[in-house]
């Protein structure tokens, strides 16, 4: 399951420090993690576009790079 795997590799990088001095902290981790993850994705993300249509109301101004494909 591609949920679990995801999981799976948070735990791993959240898993080998048990205290964070902030929440940002642990977001940052987070999101370190899950571009390091993103990178071994291979199949495309199933309705992106719709996806992107949705992003573009909230944060238009943030997908800028992503809006001009």
């Amino acid at each position: 399951n591609i949920i679990e795997g995801y999981h799976r590799q948070l735990r791993k990088v959240t898993k080998t420090k048990t205290a964070y001095p902030t929440d940002d902290a642990l977001k940052k981790i987070i999101y370190l993690a899950t571009v390091e993850v993103a990178k071994k994705w291979t199949m495309p993300v199933k309705d992106w576009k719709k996806c992107i249509s949705q992003f573009a109301i909230y944060f238009g101004d943030r997908l800028e790079t992503e809006l001009a494909i």
